[in-house]
């Protein structure tokens, strides 16, 4: 099986190459991603977790456990491919696991995470993962990626109109740095942009100091499974399906998309164990994650975006440690200044998603079904609607564009 492990291509960088190989530019990337994880997700967890009737030590538990156990895969992966590989946990699996927790214990929740890591390591071991994603036609993935991250560019018009105080600044702030190139050079524009906002939001009293808490360290709460028919019944295989062909297909088609080798099978090799760490306090299963790995390769030279990755990872691992105190602080927030950061960030990542999607000729119909079926967000069978447009695009392409099909087949 470890044949089918992909091995590092370059030599790990030493601690004088990482400082060389840092900068502004790859500090703000991995900041915005950092912020963006610790904002929309995380209210995720929390609705989900109160709704479904933990405790708030379970909840802090959860919290800590995506953001330091994936920021530590982060860092290591990073470090040893020397790519930017930036690790989360599934968005679409959190919701997923909401309806469970109404009618099924945490610990056969936990069960469940279990077993999916397996089979997650399982698949990456012995390489169905990157077999599957070499079939899968590029620009009907690039749809769905298109789909996914359609809405983040929808939020930076919807934060406009909702709250002109906060977010003209911030876009206006962005558009004079990206214009000038010399001074964008000295201030990444995304970083003028996070600035004029912190500043908008505190000129203007916006932050909301009921969500500011004490500072607190994490108490990770470690609890047992739970091993029920049921829950492994109901959340196994669409977890499963959720991480690596949903989560990781995003993630390794935006770093295509920026020019880098993601090695499949070995990330869903760490995506199984990280996701087996994360159960053990239980957290939901990690994943290789789209929109954060789009922040992470945004901007700056190709060779140094792994440094971007590390600012992601060391700031998920204090984030995770410290997340009591962190939560309050990011919630604290008005929501369009998340939503301006994202959007800002995204228009680069979502212009080639387009291009990637209807540019090159080949599969068009497919990849447009599937952002469709993506941006309509209709779950079936407890499966989210970016796996469903994926499935739709390859339908309609195989009856409708077969020719594109025997070009793929002939190319691989």
């Amino acid at each position: 099986m470890i044949s089918h492990l992909e091995r590092p291509s370059v030599r790990a960088p030493s601690l004088r190459q990482i400082l060389a190989d840092s900068g502004l530019t790859y500090f703000a990337n991995g900041l915005i991603a950092f912020i963006f994880s610790a904002t929309g997700p995380l209210a995720i967890i929390l609705s989900v977790g109160t709704r479904g009737g933990l405790t708030d030590a379970e909840l802090a538990s959860w919290v800590f456990g995506v953001f330091f156990i994936n920021g530590l895969v982060t860092i290591a992966m990073s470090w040893r491919y020397k790519s930017p590989l930036g690790f989360a946990w599934t968005i679409p699996g959190t919701v997923l696991v909401g309806p469970a927790l109404q009618h099924l214990s945490f610990a056969e929740v936990i069960g469940a995470f279990y077993v999916t890591s397996l089979l997650i390591l399982v698949m990456g071991a012995t390489g169905w993962v990157k077999r599957l994603m070499s079939s899968l036609p590029m620009p009907i993935v690039m749809g769905m990626v298109a789909g996914v991250f359609l809405r983040f560019g929808l939020d930076l018009v919807r934060a406009l109109h909702s709250n002109v105080a906060i977010a003209a600044p911030m876009v206006i702030a962005f558009l004079l740095l990206s214009a000038n190139a010399a001074l964008g050079k000295r201030i990444p524009p995304l970083i003028g942009a996070l600035v004029v906002g912190a500043i908008a939001v505190g000129v203007l009293g916006q932050l909301d100091a009921a969500d500011l808490g004490s500072f607190a360290f994490a108490a990770p709460v470690v609890q047992a499974p739970v091993w029920s028919v049921a829950a492994l019944v109901e959340l196994v295989v669409p977890l499963a399906i959720t991480v690596l062909v949903v989560q990781n297909g995003q993630g390794v088609a935006v770093l295509k998309a920026a020019r880098h080798e993601p090695p499949v099978n070995t990330i869903a090799v760490a995506c199984g164990i990280g996701a087996a760490l994360s159960a053990a306090v239980g957290a939901v299963s990690t994943c290789l994650t789209g929109p954060s790995n789009a922040l992470l390769t945004s901007s700056g030279k190709l060779e140094r975006q792994y440094t971007a990755a590390l600012v992601f990872g060391v700031f998920g691992v204090l984030f995770g440690l410290m997340a009591p105190t962190f939560t309050g602080l990011m919630l604290a927030t008005p929501a369009e200044f998340i939503m301006v950061l994202g959007g800002l960030a995204m228009l680069r990542v979502l212009q080639g998603a387009f291009m990637g999607s209807f540019a090159g000729g080949r599969f068009t119909l497919g990849a447009l079904v599937s952002l469709l079926v993506t941006v309509a967000d209709i779950s079936l069978f407890n499966i989210g609607a970016a796996f469903w447009g994926l499935v739709a695009g390859v339908v309609v392409s195989w009856l409708m564009e077969r020719n594109d099909f025997v070009l793929l087949a002939n190319r691989n």
